[in-house]
């Protein structure tokens, strides 16, 4: 199966105009059901702006000094990664950089492991679901109106019909959905 996760705001964005996704940050418990979540992957497909800004958990141990971030930090590496871009030559760790269409990789990342695959980044995401590609999405509903920004699900011309598999509520007041698609 493969997953979009990300975080939202109410008003579905997941960057703030400028970029930013500081209103977002996890609770520990949020942060550790983060780490439940991606033990249950068998590997990633990200966009490179996501890619870039996940590599520091490879490449910063100071993000490992505490319980949760060890834990994090010991599955995302652990993780196969296949990184969508037009610009980068090159990838660290365990992730390589996509050599065939969308469509292809997805197909090659699920035969890959018979686990669930997880996409990132919203362009990226918004080509799997334009496609049909994406079975699930797994939003973190943040309690903040941001009037714009990169949106979490890009515009579509036919409705996708979803239905509600499971909400849970996170301190300080965040809400995950997870969405299965019909």
């Amino acid at each position: 199966m493969l997953i979009y996760s990300m975080g939202v705001s109410t008003d579905g964005f997941i960057k703030d105009r400028e970029g930013a996704f500081d209103w977002g940050v996890p609770s520990d418990e949020q942060f550790a059901f983060h780490v439940e979540q991606t033990r249950e992957l068998g590997g990633l497909l990200l966009g490179r702006r996501l890619y870039e800004t996940m590599l520091v958990w490879e490449t910063d141990p100071s993000l490992s000094e505490n319980e949760l971030g060890a834990a994090f930090a010991e599955v995302w590496n652990a993780l196969p990664k296949v990184v969508f871009s037009r610009t980068l030559d090159s990838v660290q760790g365990n992730a390589r950089l996509a050599k065939a269409p969308l469509a292809e990789e997805v197909a090659a990342a699920l035969a890959a492991t018979d686990k669930d695959v997880e996409i990132g980044g919203a362009d990226l995401a918004a080509q799997a679901i334009e496609l049909g590609l994406v079975d699930e999405l797994r939003m973190f509903r943040s309690p903040v109106i941001l009037g714009g920004g990169t949106p979490f699900l890009p515009p579509v011309t036919t409705p996708i019909h979803l239905d509600l598999l499971e909400t849970r509520t996170f301190a300080p007041r965040v809400v995950y959905e997870r969405y299965g698609r019909v």
